[in-house]
């Protein structure tokens, strides 16, 4: 009769190791570094786990590996979007300009009507598309339901946000960089 060899024997991870696991799955499902199926096909190998193995290989791609790894991804990541960023300040810089009036008491008032202060001849401006306020030493653009929307630094905007000279501003299909 031969004696079992205990030292061969697998474990079966705790619950505190799924759990862990599941929060690195979770944390790069956000990261965008697993898709949804991908994120759930993991999700029940950790949870069905008999060894440590099972869960080190569901995870092995997701794991950091301290501080050089880190400013590794974040190198990448800042190469990765240099083009972007280059292609958006030459855009910008090309953009015409659009001068803000001298601060007053009445709001200037953007769109296609007749009667507006900034009027633009353009099918995709509304008629009421947005209004410029300057109130308590900052400048406000709010969007007044136009359809095409009105964007700022690349973001439709809802309501009122603060603007300053330089910001990208778009009333429909027109962009414009905001100037003093």
């Amino acid at each position: 009769m031969t004696t079992p060899d205990f030292r061969t024997r697998v474990t079966r991870p705790s619950e505190a190791e799924k759990n862990q696991a599941l929060v690195v799955l979770r944390d790069g499902a956000v990261d965008g570094r697993l898709s949804h199926d991908t994120f759930m096909r993991r999700m029940n190998i950790v949870l069905t786990a008999r060894s440590r193995a099972d869960i080190d290989h569901a995870m092995a791609d997701l794991r950091t590996h301290g501080r050089l790894s880190e400013f590794i991804v974040r190198t990448v990541n800042r190469v990765a979007t240099l083009t972007v960023r280059i292609r958006r300040a030459w855009y910008g810089a090309r953009l015409p300009g659009l001068r803000l009036p001298e601060p007053g008491a009445e709001p200037l008032s953007i769109g296609r009507a007749p009667l507006s202060g900034l009027r633009f001849d353009d099918d995709s401006v509304s008629r009421r598309h947005a209004e410029l306020t300057y109130a308590d030493g900052h400048w406000r653009l709010s969007d007044q339901g136009s359809r095409n929307g009105t964007y700022v630094n690349g973001l439709r905007i809802a309501g009122t946000v603060r603007v300053h000279p330089g910001d990208h501003v778009a009333f429909g299909n027109l962009h414009f960089r905001l100037s003093v």
